[in-house]
């Protein structure tokens, strides 16, 4: 492809027909049959400077390709129903962790995303569990939803409600929600970022029966980097302030692509608790190896 647009000029130096050139013409189909917009893009550009005479004709073919693809995935979203849009993974592993607790033990987990036309659901459930010789010494498991309301092309306004438990980090319940606004602040084939921000209520009942109340801020950071067909790193962040105990959570992720919709997962997942209970660390930290299933 990058040969023949470099020869794009001097295959065209000669021609003088106003439309367009076989070349370009064959090109461009082809870049339109992949479905890929990046080369339609691509083959538009070079054909503004290598045949200028055909490069409107070029940029309006291209342009109704779009909203073709546009219209159908609308007419495509607006036919199926709740279950044919939904996407997500499965992940089965093993986890090693310091912190409150040192412990090898296993995790699973699933994520599930539903895209409309203006509004996405996600949702996310992970439990990590280990028991030795008869003593549980790790049990942590974490339920949350999230609904978009998509008002703008990226931007969006956010509900989001989390339970964990985790009594090795010292509380038997915590009870999350929060709502505010989201932004797609990068959205392409290669690179995601979303950010969201907005006030939250947490409720924390400790292992000493102890039960805290409290307003908090909460800001959220969803990164992706698709660095090759096979391979894509992923960093996910949330924290929530408060004049009591905050929260911060780090996730940082390294998936390869195995074969078909099975991958393996690298993870290492850092949490840290500005006022535990008595007696309890800072931070926990998690690295995780899993397979995972697409589905």
């Amino acid at each position: 492809m990058r040969a023949l647009l470099f020869a794009l000029p001097l295959l065209l130096a000669n021609t003088d027909d106003p439309t367009i050139p076989p070349t370009i013409r064959a090109m461009l189909d082809s870049a339109m049959a992949s479905g890929n917009e990046g080369d339609v893009s691509v083959i538009v550009k070079y054909a503004k400077e290598a045949s200028p005479e055909s490069a409107d004709l070029v940029t309006r073919i291209a342009a109704a390709w779009r909203d073709d693809r546009q219209q159908n995935a609308t007419r495509r979203i607006q036919q199926s129903d709740f279950l044919d849009l939904l996407k997500g993974h499965a992940e089965l592993g093993g986890y090693v962790s310091t912190g409150n607790t040192e412990n090898v033990g296993l995790t699973a987990a699933a994520e599930l995303t539903r895209e409309g036309l203006e509004w996405r659901h996600k949702i996310r459930l992970r439990a990590d569990y280990q028991k030795s010789l008869g003593v549980t010494n790790q049990e942590r498991y974490l339920a949350a939803y999230e609904p978009n309301w998509k008002f703008d092309d990226r931007a969006y306004l956010y509900g989001a409600a989390q339970y964990e438990s985790d009594r090795f980090s010292g509380f038997y319940d915590r009870i999350s929600i929060s709502s505010g606004a989201g932004y797609s602040a990068i959205r392409s084939a290669a690179v995601k970022l979303d950010l969201e921000l907005g006030p939250a209520f947490r409720r924390t009942e400790f292992i000493d029966t102890s039960i805290e109340s409290n307003v908090a801020a909460r800001g959220s950071l969803d990164f992706g980097w698709k660095l090759s067909p096979s391979v894509s790193i992923t960093q996910n962040a949330s924290a929530y302030l408060q004049a009591a105990n905050s929260t911060v959570t780090s996730k940082s992720a390294l998936l390869t692509r195995l074969i078909g919709p099975l991958s393996a997962q690298f993870s290492y997942t850092v949490q840290f608790e500005s006022m535990p209970p008595v007696g309890r660390k800072t931070t926990d930290t998690t690295s995780r190896a899993s397979l995972v299933l697409d589905f």
